[in-house]
C-alpha cells in the first residue's frame, strides 16, 4: 500500500471542534491557541487532505461532505487517544491501597538475611501486598521476562542480556566456629594451616558455594568436608554443638553467628568477593509496582555501591 498521510491528535481535535462549534474563534479558545494559528493549522490540513474541509457561510464554518463522512472515525480515534492518555496517567502504584503479589527469586542466604527485613517493610508500607520467595533456577530469566516473577535478589551472575541490575552491597568471606572451640580461641590467629587442619561443614548448592569450591580447587587448599548441607538453616545448631567450622559470605555468616552465638573469623583463603544485586527485566523497568519494590529493596539494603544499570549485551 502507498504511504498515506497520518493525522496527529492536534489535527483530529481541530476537525472535531470546528465541526462542533462552526467557529475558528471558539476552536482557537478551546485549543488555547490564537485564531491566526488555528487558521494556519486548518490551511495545512486542507492541503494534506486535498479538501476544503470547512466552508465559511453566514451560519458559520460548515463541513464539506468529506468531513461529514469521516467525523465519526475522527471522534472514535480521539476517544481512543484519550483512553490511552488516561490509562497512562492512571499507571501508578499506590502501595497503601493497591493489592498486588510480587514474586521474587532469592538465594537461600537471602531468605535469612534479606527476606525478614523486606517483608516487614512491605507489610508496614503496603498491607495489600503479598510476597512469594521463589528459588533460584535456570529458567528464572524467562519468568522475569514474561512477568511471572518480578525481581531476583542475590549473587546471580547468570542474568545478563536484557536485564537491569543494581548492586546493593559487597560481600567478602568469613569462617564460623564454636565460641569454645578446642583449637580455635576467640582473638587468636587463624591461618591457612589452621583452616586446612580442621574439619568443615559446607553448603553444596548456590552461586556462593560454586565460587568457594572453584577457589579452593584453583589454589589447591585442603578443606576436609565432614558434613555437606543443601542450605544454611541447620548450620548454627551444627556448629554450636561440634568442632566443625564453616566458610560463608560475611552477611549470612554474621547473621548465623548471631543466631548460634558463634565466633566469626577472618577467612585465611583469598576467596574473591562479590556483590549482592537486585535484577529485573527491561520490559518492567518503568512498571510502577516493580519500581516501587526495587525502591524498597534499595532503601533497605543499598550501601553506597552504584545505581541501576543494564547488564550484558542487551545494555
Amino acid at each position: 500500500m502507498p504511504d498515506l498521510p497520518l493525522l496527529d491528535g492536534r489535527q483530529l481535535q481541530l476537525m472535531d471542534l470546528l465541526y462542533s462549534t462552526g467557529s475558528v474563534t471558539r476552536t482557537a479558545e478551546a485549543l488555547g491557541q490564537t485564531q491566526p494559528t488555528v487558521s494556519i493549522w486548518l490551511a495545512r490540513l486542507r492541503t494534506q487532505l486535498g479538501d476544503p474541509l470547512f466552508v465559511r457561510t453566514p451560519q458559520g464554518m460548515l463541513p464539506t461532505p468529506r468531513v461529514e463522512a469521516m467525523i465519526a472515525t475522527v471522534r472514535s480515534v480521539l476517544q481512543g487517544l484519550r483512553s490511552i492518555a488516561a490509562e497512562s496517567q492512571q499507571s501508578v502504584f499506590d502501595p497503601a491501597t493497591m493489592p498486588r503479589r510480587f514474586r521474587i527469586f532469592m538465594t537461600d542466604a537471602s531468605h535469612i538475611t534479606l527476606l525478614p527485613r523486606l517483608f516487614s517493610q512491605v507489610r508496614a508500607l503496603a498491607p495489600g501486598v503479598s510476597l512469594e520467595a521463589a528459588p533460584i533456577h535456570a529458567g528464572m530469566g524467562a519468568e522475569l521476562e514474561s512477568g511471572a516473577a518480578d525481581l531476583a535478589l542475590g549473587f546471580i551472575p547468570t542474568l545478563d542480556a536484557g536485564f537491569y541490575q543494581q548492586a546493593l552491597y559487597d560481600q567478602d568471606w568469613v569462617c564460623l566456629a564454636h565460641p569454645d572451640h578446642p583449637r580455635i580461641r576467640p582473638g587468636a590467629s587463624f591461618g591457612l594451616d589452621d583452616y586446612s587442619r580442621e574439619a568443615h561443614a559446607g553448603i553444596v548448592y548456590g552461586t556462593g558455594a560454586q565460587l568457594l569450591d572453584a577457589t579452593i580447587s584453583r589454589l589447591g587448599v585442603e578443606r576436609r568436608l565432614a558434613l555437606s548441607l543443601p542450605g544454611f538453616l541447620g548450620l548454627p545448631a551444627i556448629l554450636s554443638t561440634t568442632d566443625l567450622i564453616a566458610t560463608l559470605p560475611r552477611h549470612i555468616g554474621e547473621t548465623l553467628a548471631a543466631i548460634g552465638s558463634l565466633q566469626v573469623l577472618d577467612c585465611p583463603v583469598p576467596i574473591p568477593g562479590f556483590q549482592v544485586r537486585q535484577h529485573w527485566h527491561a520490559r518492567f523497568h518503568q512498571d510502577p509496582g516493580n519500581r516501587w519494590l526495587r525502591g524498597v529493596c534499595a532503601g533497605l539494603f543499598l550501601r553506597a555501591v552504584g545505581v541501576g544499570q543494564k547488564s550484558g549485551a542487551g545494555g
